[in-house]
């Protein structure tokens, strides 16, 4: 009972993780720019003002592809958390965790996506800047999709 709970805090942090590096405006940061997947947030005459992100026309198309990513790995979370409850209360032992163990997978690809093409694709020609604590969270988030991916598959063979 007690590393279910684990479990269950542990993907309730995934998710709140997952959820906070989506949407919180700090992949890139300088002293006068805050990004994020979505926009920036320049700092002008001591004001910080809200425009879109200024990125290749090669750059789009990345950009979306990692937006989109980021998404999907953020449903695809809270997906595999329902999926954990209902399979917790109707699956006889032996067929647990299976379906969680396989959505937690593809969330960690979808978020393994998204991060590495920010790395490769975007802020590349950037020399002033380095990446924030959106993007470190992330990485982060990846660890622990892949982790609990593991984890439901390892139980799952245990309780076979």
């Amino acid at each position: 009972m007690l590393m279910l709970a684990g479990i269950v805090v542990l993907h309730i942090t995934t998710i709140i993780v997952l959820l906070v590096a989506t949407i919180d405006n700090a992949w890139w940061v300088t002293k006068s720019l805050s990004a994020d997947l979505w926009g920036s947030w320049k700092l002008s005459s001591n004001v910080w003002q809200y425009t879109n992100l200024k990125v290749s026309q090669d750059g789009d198309e990345y950009l979306q592809t990692i937006q989109a990513t980021s998404v999907l790995a953020c449903i695809f979370a809270i997906l595999a958390m329902f999926v954990f409850v209902a399979q917790l209360f109707t699956l006889p032992k032996g067929q647990r965790f299976t379906f969680t163990g396989i959505l937690q997978i593809i969330s960690c690809l979808c978020i393994m996506i998204a991060a590495s093409i920010y790395t490769a694709k975007i802020h590349t020609n950037e020399k002033n800047g380095g990446y924030g604590h959106s993007y470190v969270l992330a990485w982060i988030s990846f660890a622990f999709t892949f982790i609990l991916a593991i984890t439901y598959l390892v139980l799952r063979k245990k309780s076979e």
